[in-house]
């Protein structure tokens, strides 16, 4: 016999009017309820169960650990082995959180800044929660300028000059100097000197780039470890040289221009800074005259090539590192490379042409077909590509004299 609630009882009895068929009816209905309606609290039932795991319901549940590391590099004097620099972290969810640099443990709390004697060469911090690392960075003191890390402190490599070129411009009434930074070989002169063009700022949109001077310390400790001086001159509005910076941007100057016209108007104002530093250059006493090379990197490549054949009687020749004008995509960016490079192969000696893989400006099908523009052209150079290490823009090579250090001995061993 069917038993039923009192709820369910008095349901049925308060239907007096229906006959027996329509009650037996109604019980079956409400027999269906039950099932239903069971079948539902269990439904619900679990889904409740499901929502409380999920928002950590019940206090059985905790989101993984997780943490991060920032850090504050320094300067480290010339003939020190470190400075002070600072790491700070923080966690959240570590149950047992451990600060380690190269190995060695620094903290066991969860968060905190601690300061550390940072050498010359890199070091590894790593912020972990047991076997777990959280967050790792590698990061170093930076040398002193004219200073490089030997291994033991940051010796110094040369003798750095901050200099002012005269030049024959004239801006808003006020003749125009430009900044030259030279590195010179320690000892008499004079010295065969490289003068070393820089490249662009980017894509020219960020103005404060601008009065950055820009020197290449792998570079010139290269140089000047085998007796060669080397000139960083800084073009006009760039670093601290005076004038507008003016090399082909567009109408209202938020960006480098992509326009031909525009742009080769700009790399011929840039040729023309060259010119004067040359000259000056060319009188100091301390430079060796029947020696010299032009050189640069990005922008500063392809000027170096355009240099030979303004000066033909000054350079002995050229070393390219990842030339062009204009980045890949750029408007007449195709036209306009290939017309500078073309411009350098009436030079009767070789030049250096470095190149590397992953270049976001200049990938090395376009440099190579800028290469056999020039060579078809008359020019003479050597073209080489390297391959930095993963997760590095080949456009800056230049950081990287382990890879490109006996190609360019070569060169100038092979040097008249």
């Amino acid at each position: 016999m069917m038993k039923f609630s009192v709820t369910e009882s008095l349901l049925i009895m308060s239907i007096p009017v229906l006959d027996t068929n329509s009650k037996q009816g109604i019980t079956m209905s409400l027999n269906r309820f039950r099932l239903y309606f069971g079948a539902c609290r269990l439904c619900v039932g679990i889904v409740a169960m499901l929502l409380l795991g999920a928002c950590g319901g019940g206090g059985s549940s905790t989101s993984a650990p997780s943490g991060n590391l920032t850090f504050t590099s320094c300067t480290v004097p010339a003939e020190q082995a470190s400075c002070q620099g600072s790491i700070s972290w923080s966690t959240l969810n570590a149950n047992a959180p451990q600060l380690l640099l190269n190995g060695v443990t620094l903290s066991e709390q969860a968060s905190g800044t601690v300061a550390v004697d940072l050498p010359g060469d890199f070091v590894d911090v790593v912020l972990t929660d047991g076997m777990l690392t959280l967050d790792s960075v590698t990061f170093r003191g930076v040398c002193e300028t004219a200073s490089a890390w030997d291994g033991a402190a940051c010796a110094t490599y040369s003798i750095r000059l901050d200099e002012r070129a005269t030049t024959p411009f004239v801006e808003d009434g006020t003749t125009v100097e430009l900044e030259v930074v030279i590195f010179k070989p320690f000892g008499p002169g004079p010295f065969p000197t490289v003068m070393f063009s820089h490249g662009s700022t980017g894509d020219g949109s960020d103005p404060s780039r601008f009065t950055i001077t820009s020197v290449t310390e792998t570079v010139a400790k290269f140089f000047t470890d085998r007796g060669w001086m080397v000139a960083f001159p800084q073009r006009r509005g760039r670093g601290q040289s005076g004038g507008l910076y003016d090399e082909g941007f567009n109408a209202d100057r938020s960006f480098y221009s992509c326009e031909r016209d525009v742009t080769l108007a700009g790399a011929e104002r840039a040729l023309a800074d060259l010119d004067a530093a040359v000259e000056w250059l060319s009188n100091r006493a301390d430079v060796d005259t029947t020696r010299m090379l032009a050189a640069g990197a990005s922008r500063g490549g392809v000027l170096s090539l355009m240099q030979l054949v303004r000066h033909p009687d000054v350079y002995l020749g050229a070393i390219n590192f990842v030339g062009g004008w204009l980045g890949e995509g750029c408007g007449d960016y195709l036209d306009v490379n290939r017309t500078l490079f073309i411009a350098g192969a009436s030079f009767p000696g070789d030049s250096l042409w470095l190149y590397a893989n992953n270049d976001t400006f200049y990938s090395v099908a376009h440099s190579q077909a800028n290469f056999d523009a020039f060579t078809s052209a008359g020019g003479l150079g050597i073209f080489k590509v390297y391959t930095r290490a993963p997760g590095l823009n080949g456009h800056f090579l230049t950081n990287d004299p382990q890879l490109w250090g006996a190609d360019l001995q070569e060169y100038l061993e092979a040097l008249p």
